[in-house]
């Protein structure tokens, strides 16, 4: 049988033994809004706990909207227009609003690809869209300590606005339990000391630090107590399906149409499955999240309930950017030297992680349920040896192994990666 996986812009065909006991994992299907533009217009003339958009916006000076960076695939080109012309027609100037890509301590998206990232050109040549960057001290304002003793600095074009807007995607997410919402502000327009004290281990060594996870999770508790702190928001809340088709799409206070939002998406990307596999082949959901290798451990993560103990997980992506950012490598280099459970034990007493550690401290968690497999060609050989994984030649070789080793046929696929989170739930007896 032939299985095609979430794999760079194109996609992977993969082809498997008609004898192998294929258990496909997909979403139950999703609707899609036949009228997106209009969904949207809908959405800012109907919120969530607040005005329509348009009311919200009269009489003030200046807005900041904040978009996710190229590692989502936000549909931008659809909201950003109708949010930009009612603020305009609101009566805020031009030069007054600013579009803010919420970088967090990613790199800037800058020139064509910005230009992809937005979406549309009339917004580029309307209003002024910049980057935020997470180590330039002078652009950020520190506006409290959270309860855990998180210093909270944000970008200052954001804390003094009199509009502050965060459009983004809600889908499951590794650490935070899903994404989008009050994770766009942070870590996406926080500086670089908040980011690392809140992905420092004393985080996300919690149980609760997991996908799909909300209640308890303490990455959750500080966003939305750095929103309480920030004096409250409004959001663009996008959910789309496995064709990135707009399926889901509201506007309100950030807290409350965020969870409305989750809402919605949970029956489709929680799935119960009755029992574990001894080998799981997953994706790093395409792109453009499998630019790099650090967005790559996403999908480990995300397939790791389903794998019997000890078993074989496979993944796919391109990682077309190589490995990520000089500090992953750095932090991949010391996972390299000190072996899974050295790594740990060094992390573990610092207040402050260092930059991007925390995507290999993600990858242990992975690593101390079975073996990873990873099939990227467009890696060297000195950044395989860096991923701390297997990288296969084959990938059906490599499969027809794993399954020979295990002496059984059963392999799980998930071609979307880590936009679907398997759940092992037994049948009752």
């Amino acid at each position: 049988m032939k299985i095609f996986l979430n794999y760079g812009r194109q996609g992977l065909a993969v082809e498997l033994p008609d004898d192998w006991q294929v258990s496909v994992l997909s979403k139950p299907a999703m609707p899609v809004l036949a009228d997106p533009d209009r969904a949207v217009l809908e959405a800012l003339a109907r919120p969530v706990d607040c005005r329509p958009l348009i009311e919200e916006a009269r009489e003030l000076k200046r807005a900041c909207l904040l978009i996710c960076d190229i590692t989502r695939p936000v549909p931008n080109g659809l909201i950003l227009p109708a949010v930009v012309r009612q603020l305009l027609q609101a009566g805020l100037e031009p030069p007054n609003i600013t579009v803010l890509v919420a970088t967090g301590l990613h790199r800037p998206n800058l020139g064509d690809e910005l230009r992809e990232l937005v979406g549309d050109d009339w917004v580029l040549d309307t209003v002024r869209v910049v980057n935020h960057y997470a180590r330039r001290d002078e652009e950020h304002v520190q506006i409290g300590l959270t309860s855990r003793g998180t210093p909270v600095r944000l970008d200052r074009r954001l804390v003094e606005a009199d509009l502050r807007l965060a459009i983004g995607l809600v889908e499951p997410h590794f650490m935070a339990g899903y994404s989008g919402g009050r994770k766009v502000i942070s870590p996406g327009a926080a500086h670089e000391e908040t980011i690392r004290r809140f992905h420092a281990a004393a985080f996300l060594e919690d149980p609760r630090a997991a996908n799909c996870v909300l209640a308890g999770n303490p990455l959750h508790q500080e966003q939305l107590e750095i929103i309480e702190l920030l004096g409250g928001a409004l959001a663009v809340n996008a959910v789309i399906d496995e064709r990135r088709r707009l399926s889901f799409v509201n506007f309100g206070r950030i807290q409350p149409s965020h969870a409305e939002a989750v809402a919605f998406v949970r029956p489709f990307v929680e799935l119960e499955v009755p029992r574990r596999f001894p080998t799981v082949l997953t994706s790093a959901a395409g792109y453009p999240l499998d630019k790099t290798y650090y967005q790559t451990v996403k999908g480990m993560v995300g397939a790791m309930e389903i794998l019997e103990p000890d078993g074989d997980l496979f993944i796919v992506s391109e990682c077309s950017e190589g490995l990520g950012s000089a500090e992953y490598v750095a932090a991949q280099e010391r996972l390299a030297a000190l072996g899974p459970d050295g790594f740990l034990d060094e992390i573990g007493p610092k207040r402050l992680a260092a930059v991007d550690e925390w995507q290999t401290e993600m990858q242990v968690k992975a690593m101390r349920r079975g073996r990873i497999h990873l099939y990227s060609p467009a890696l060297s050989k000195a950044e395989a040896a860096l991923t701390g994984v297997e990288v296969v030649d084959s990938l059906e070789a490599a499969l027809a192994q794993s399954l020979a080793r295990t002496k059984e046929k059963r392999l799980a696929v998930i071609p979307e990666g880590p936009y679907l989170v398997p759940r092992f739930r037994p049948r009752p007896a």
